[in-house]
Parts: structure tokens; sequence; C-alpha cells
């Protein structure tokens, strides 16, 4: 009977397994928006997004149910000029991640439906090119002094 059981643990194993790696899911973790001291038609969301999958992930599109437009975008320095350029994609390697920070990677917040409050979480939607949703929250922040 013990070879029985064995078996069939092995079996459900073989069919298991694989569909766990199927619904592997990046996270979003430390997300913050940065509260603006007068009301803006335009924020910045921070954050950093984990693959701890076997697989590359590459998002293609963001949005949220508390803007208008949300992008990703990235600021670099190029001749001197500090420069923002929006980010059609952003692949992220297995075991990898993306970090999103003020001066570099990070999300534009276009038009919000209302106003925000510290301590207020917004939810965001990252659209991945295999069709999947990563949803993440952003908690809201006053800037540091």
């Amino acid at each position: 009977m013990n070879l029985f059981r064995a078996c069939a643990f092995a079996l459900c194993l073989l069919f298991v397994l694989p569909a766990c790696a199927r619904e592997c899911t990046p996270q979003v973790r430390d997300g913050w928006i940065r509260l603006t001291p007068v009301k803006m038609p335009m924020m910045a969301g921070f954050g950093r997004i984990e693959n701890r999958c076997p697989t590359p992930v590459t998002i293609t599109g963001v949005r949220s149910p508390a803007f208008g437009d949300v992008s990703l975008h990235e600021t670099r320095i190029v001749d001197g000029v500090s420069r923002m350029r929006a980010l059609p994609e952003l692949r992220i390697v297995p075991e990898g991640a993306a970090v999103l920070k003020p001066g570099g990677m990070h999300l534009m917040l276009m038009q919000p439906h209302a106003p925000l409050k510290e301590g207020s979480r917004v939810v965001v939607e990252f659209t991945l090119k295999d069709g999947g949703v990563l949803r993440g929250e952003l908690e809201v922040r006053k800037p540091a002094p």
C-alpha cells in the first residue's frame, strides 16, 4: 500500500508543480506615490517589481482606477540635461527586479480622479505581454524633507 501512495503522490506532483510554475506572478513591493504639496494634474509612483518566476516577464502597460492616465517613464541624463521618456515595455529577467525610484524609472500618474491623502492606498495594474495582469498597491506619502 505504501508503494501505491508513493506512486500516487509522484503523479500528483507531476501535474501540480507545472501548474504552479505557470501561475507564477511577479510581485510589487514597497510601492508609493509622492504626494505633491499643491493640487497638480500629475504625480509620480515608485517601488520595486520582483520577478521570482523561472521565466522573464514583460510589462507592456499600466493603469489605475484612481488616475485618467498612467505610464511608465525613465529619466536619464543626456548631454548634461535630465530628460524623461516613456518606456513602451519593461522586461524583467527571472530572479530579477525593476526598481522604480526618483530620478530613474517611475510611474507617471496623470489626471487624478480625486484628491489623494497621505496614508491612502492606490491600486495599479500592470499589463503583461502574455495577457496577464500584475496588481499592486502604492501608498501615498509626503516627500522626505
